[in-house]
């Protein structure tokens, strides 16, 4: 990465009359592995470098990348950058909330150093997974192992005076494993993702969370029941919470969203300014708190200053049952006279930084798991979840288990066979009656934009009740 070059890119930007500046570069070294059946399928290695300028000019704004490390090409990005700028020029000026220019340098520390770990270590490590899972005496017909790392080394300026240097380590894996049982098929997802360095893929113990999902899947083909449909308490495993939590609170308070931004990529918001939903309106339950954290260490959404300059916190989406605050960049926080909180984030040097979420979960409790099944007398505990759906305001949605039990009195009977929840955000929200202590989180990646930028994110939280729903 030349930062000289970057550092002439903005000031060139800056020479030619831009309002405001800003040049991000990306250097990215990416590993990534296959394991289908026993054989590996695919091993990738790859590096991709290049920075982007984006541009305040006469009320618009202009944005061009390039993976070209030359003085040329950077007068060739700034002029494109400015050129879009004025061709975006509209009645309503572009402005961005003002900040201060900072000076930082962040990374994540790693234990075991990714980089030092060579490609056939990965590769066995993730074969010893797979040779586990193959052992076992259950019909495994299809499992699929990967492994991704990715070295993450970034610089950003402003016209403000900002300059951040960061390195982030990350590293994925995702299995999908498929059981046969009596001619019936089922199948069962499952990610893990974190920022450091190569201890994660032990932390994770994969093994032992698949071998839990190929057993449960064996006995839910085998003792699986349909739920008696009708009104009953719901317990929700963190899963299950992580994914309503993500769809349902941040997703619609992302502020570009709510102001129409995503409208024919995505959809919109069911808040929305004049609407019956805004800051301030109560959406759940007064236990209810849904935070938005950067910070949380280790986690798969980490980091410390977001791609516009901000210094990350954390978001809290939903306080005590109530709209608190939306996700916003500079510019959505500019039009709803506010500042950023730091959600804006971009997958390279060759996209421009949105508002994303990072890790959005529900606060715990005070309640055990245990307690929390002890006082249904009648319900489903939905473990985790095969299948989601929502509609494109995220206000009506629907919930397939996976893992599944009856629960009686109690305690946990039979497992049941897909049970699935049709609610509203609201109602779901305002049904929640106990949350417990602990939490639980999944690594997930968040669709957003176009072109489309998968994002690391953590989803999760704590087991909770919601009363008298109806299931089906």
């Amino acid at each position: 990465m030349d930062k000289d070059l970057v550092d002439f890119a903005l000031d060139f930007a800056r020479d030619k009359g831009a309002e405001y500046a800003e040049a991000r570069a990306n250097t990215t070294k990416r590993e990534e592995l296959v394991v289908k059946n026993g054989a590996l399928d695919a091993y990738v290695s790859s590096v991709d470098s290049g920075f982007c300028v984006r541009v305040l000019l006469e009320g618009g704004i202009g944005f061009a990348a390039t993976n070209r490390w030359s003085k040329e090409e950077a007068r060739t990005v700034v002029d494109t950058a400015l050129k879009f700028a004025k061709a975006a020029k509209r009645s309503e000026k572009i402005s961005f909330a003002e900040e201060k220019g900072v000076e930082a340098k962040w990374s994540v520390e790693q234990k075991q150093k990714i980089e030092d770990v060579q490609p056939e270590s990965k590769i066995d490590e993730v074969m010893a997974v797979e040779q586990e899972l193959a052992s076992q005496k259950i019909k495994m017909p299809g499992r699929i192992l990967s492994c991704q790392t990715a070295l993450i080394d970034k610089y950003f300026v402003n016209s403000e005076g900002s300059t951040i240097r960061s390195y982030l380590p990350r590293i994925a894996s995702y299995a999908l494993i498929t059981v046969v049982e009596n001619g019936k098929p089922e199948q069962a997802f499952r990610m893990f993702g974190s920022s450091g360095g190569w201890e994660a893929f032990e932390e994770w113990k994969m093994t032992d969370v698949l071998l839990h999902e190929a057993k449960m899947l064996q006995r839910l083909i085998k003792e699986g029941k349909p739920v008696k449909p009708g009104k009953m308490d719901l317990v929700c495993g963190t899963e299950v919470t992580g994914i309503a939590a993500h769809e349902s609170c941040g997703h619609p308070i992302e502020a570009d969203r709510i102001l129409g931004r995503e409208m024919s990529q995505a959809g919109r918001s069911f808040i929305y300014q004049g609407g019956p939903f805004w800051i301030g309106t109560r959406i759940g339950s007064d236990i209810v708190t849904i935070v938005d954290d950067p910070t949380v260490k280790n986690s798969y959404g980490y980091y410390e200053y977001d791609d516009e300059g901000i210094k990350a916190r954390p978001r809290y989406l939903y306080k005590n049952g109530i709209i608190n605050e939306f996700l916003h960049n500079r510019e959505t926080g500019a039009k709803l006279d506010t500042r950023s909180n730091g959600s804006s984030r971009s997958i390279n040097y060759n996209r421009e930084a949105i508002v994303r979420m990072a890790n959005t979960f529900l606060q715990p409790g005070d309640w055990t798991e245990e307690e929390i099944i002890e006082d249904v007398k009648n319900g489903v505990f939905m473990k985790s979840f095969t299948e989601w759906n929502i509609d494109d305001r995220r206000f009506n949605q629907r919930y397939v288990g996976r893992e599944a039990y009856l629960v009686e009195k109690g305690e946990l009977k039979h497992p049941i066979a897909k049970p699935i929840i049709e609610t509203t955000t609201k109602t779901w929200w305002s049904a929640v009656d106990a949350i417990s202590e602990e939490t639980g989180y999944d690594a997930a990646t968040c669709g957003k934009g176009d072109p489309m930028q998968g994002m690391p994110v953590y989803t999760g939280g704590p087991v909770i009740r919601l009363r008298e729903v109806y299931v089906r």
